[in-house]
């Protein structure tokens, strides 16, 4: 743990001695862990936005299928070429958009926004230390993630375009493709993951080396506790699957075959491959870290919330050992329940019925953290705002998207909802009225102490609101659709290739009304992308027009973050933190105000 005396030297020496930098070490190859924080929230959030922008474009074909896609159909077209000819999504074009729609959502914008982002401007505050462990690696990391990006991007303009494989890449379809889209993916994920793992080695360091004095483990942010199993998810998740790319990168133009198989056949003929590899052992590296994935999807986002609901119920977090002990127990789980997603590979009763019975097991943690989270709003006196709203908003659609999965965890019912809409439904519950609300929130509740200045309330109520409404629009039809055998990653929606299709019987086909609820859910997903534009002219016009904070201390919180100068300088602190008590003494009984924050002794 670095000494009260340390700390101090470090901020002196750095006040005597520092020359200012210049642009480019300020904010371009910047050490200093908040702007590396606020490169990764704004890089990840226009990621964000351009991952939504192929959503919409897929669900205008497949409400309209054979249609021109209107404004942006003649520019697909020019830029494109043949794949977007008359201005009408082809099916290889729609693979894709599907494909990177996934790989960009999950690893080039909510990761890196809900790790990355708040985790670099928020954790090194949060426990009272100058910066990261390793600066320097701090800034590699997103240089790796952003060279990444540029790889997934680049692949849209080479000849046949993106990878098609969807954005879990098995193979042998990912290898058989005959276009280096796939390649371009493969190369991507390795700097992606390589930028992840340097991420998770400093945030380990840093949160177990750079606590300010005082600061013992169960006086840490709930924030914090979260941050730090999702570093270690990653650390542990990601090395297999980064091995399983650079073997299926050999097998795609090097010829080797870790995963393609003895007498494989494409296109009715028998494939030119030496064989003796697994597809299913592609599966099994993927979906290690895939299902791990999924919590460092939704742990940062539990924090955040934590957070908001902590300083807007004005009471301490209900049961916060709970919490702690439940994150861990999940961090554990979630390495044995990987194969619930592959119940249709054919694997034994014995090891499906294992894997179904972890996944029951890990929604007990899940739910006791959502059932302490609805608890402490239990007799506090709530302040409506709008990371408030956001917070609120995140516990039920959370609870939606978690139940939801309990039967894609039974192999029974799963062998029905497998690969349908109702996955979508269940899998976007989670991500994105889920995840994506408690990102919001925390964007709203850290803005103050970013900029000095407020995002607008009214704006981001009507964020929350519009987002909130047409978020439900748009994937609780789906669950129904998915029910009826609608089938996803169709280019016309499943329609006719539904399970419950039996040749041309007419009453194997989906009904009327299920084909039908994909002109609704279009038209929400238009409506929600509209109702983004407040939240994006709002985040940009404050920084200069938003309301100033009149204290360092907005929020009247209690943790570290708040008790440094708004905004932060570099080295954080004024004077050097020591923690005399734990994260949430609000309305503490005996004290002048309803708030102690952590580096002040309580009377």
């Amino acid at each position: 743990m670095q000494s009260t005396t340390s700390q101090t030297g470090h901020t002196e020496a750095h006040d005597a001695h520092h020359e200012e930098p210049g642009f480019w070490r300020a904010y371009v190859f910047s050490t200093d862990h908040k702007v590396i924080g606020i490169q990764y929230g704004v890089t990840s959030l226009i990621f964000l936005l351009f991952g939504f922008f192929l959503m919409m474009m897929m669900r205008w074909q497949i409400a309209y299928p054979g249609h021109p896609i209107p404004v942006m159909g003649p520019i697909l077209e020019k830029v494109l070429g043949d794949v977007a000819s008359g201005g009408v999504m082809s099916s290889d074009l729609y693979n894709s958009f599907g494909a990177m729609h996934g790989t960009i959502m999950v690893f080039l914008a909510v990761v890196p926004l809900a790790f990355a982002a708040f985790g670099n401007y928020v954790v090194p505050l949060q426990i009272g230390a100058v910066d990261m462990a390793f600066p320097r690696i701090n800034m590699v990391s997103y240089q790796c993630f952003v060279v990444g990006g540029v790889v997934m991007m680049v692949s849209f303009f080479i000849p046949g375009g993106a990878a098609q494989a969807g954005w879990t890449s098995y193979s042998p379809l990912a290898t058989s493709i005959p276009t280096d889209g796939q390649t371009f993916w493969i190369l991507g994920m390795v700097f992606l993951i390589t930028s992840s793992l340097l991420g998770a080695v400093n945030f380990i360091a840093t949160i177990i080396q750079l606590r300010a004095p005082g600061m013992t483990w169960m006086r840490l942010p709930f924030f914090v506790w979260a941050q730090f199993v999702t570093a270690f998810l990653l650390l542990l998740a990601f090395p297999p699957l980064e091995a399983a790319a650079v073997m299926q990168l050999m097998d795609k133009v090097a010829h080797t075959s870790f995963f393609l198989p003895t007498g494989l056949a494409i296109g009715g003929n028998l494939a030119n491959v030496s064989g003796g590899g697994s597809p299913l052992l592609w599966q099994h590296l993927f979906w290690f870290l895939g299902h791990p994935e999924v919590y460092v999807l939704i742990l940062p986002a539990l924090g955040i919330v934590a957070e908001v609901v902590a300083n807007n119920t004005r009471k301490p977090l209900w049961g916060y050992k709970s919490l702690v002990y439940a994150s861990l127990a999940i961090g554990f789980l979630s390495f044995i329940v990987w194969a619930h997603h592959m119940y249709l590979t054919g694997m034994g009763t014995a090891i499906s019925t294992f894997f179904q019975t972890t996944t029951m097991i890990i929604s007990i943690p899940s739910v006791v953290i959502l059932t302490c989270l609805l608890i402490s709003l239990w007799g506090g006196s709530i302040r409506i705002n709008t990371p408030m709203l956001f917070a609120l908003g995140f516990l039920p659609m959370f609870g939606i998207g978690g139940l939801t999965g309990l039967p894609l965890g039974l192999n029974y019912s799963d062998i029905h909802l497998h690969d349908t809409y109702y996955v979508i439904a269940h899998f976007h519950y989670v991500v994105a009225p889920g995840t994506i609300f408690g990102l919001m929130a925390g964007i709203y509740y850290w803005y103050p102490k970013a900029t000095g200045r407020f995002m607008s309330e009214f704006w981001g109520k009507v964020h929350f609101w519009t987002s909130l409404v047409f978020m439900n629009l748009i994937f609780q039809p789906m669950f129904a659709q998915g029910m009826a055998g609608m089938l996803r990653r169709m280019v016309d929606g499943g329609v006719n290739y539904s399970l419950a299709k039996v040749g041309n019987d007419a009453i194997g086909g989906l009904s009327d009304t299920m084909i039908g609820m994909n002109v609704g859910i279009s038209h929400a997903a238009w409506l929600l992308g509209v109702s983004q534009i407040p939240f994006i002219i709002n985040f940009f016009w404050s920084i200069t027009h938003g309301k100033k904070v009149t204290s360092d201390n907005p929020w009247d919180a209690t943790t570290l973050e708040w008790q440094t100068p708004t905004p932060p300088p570099h080295g954080n602190f004024a004077t050097a933190m020591k923690v005399y008590h734990g994260p949430y003494e609000y309305s503490a009984p005996g004290q002048s105000k309803d708030f102690a924050p952590q580096n002040e002794p309580m009377r």
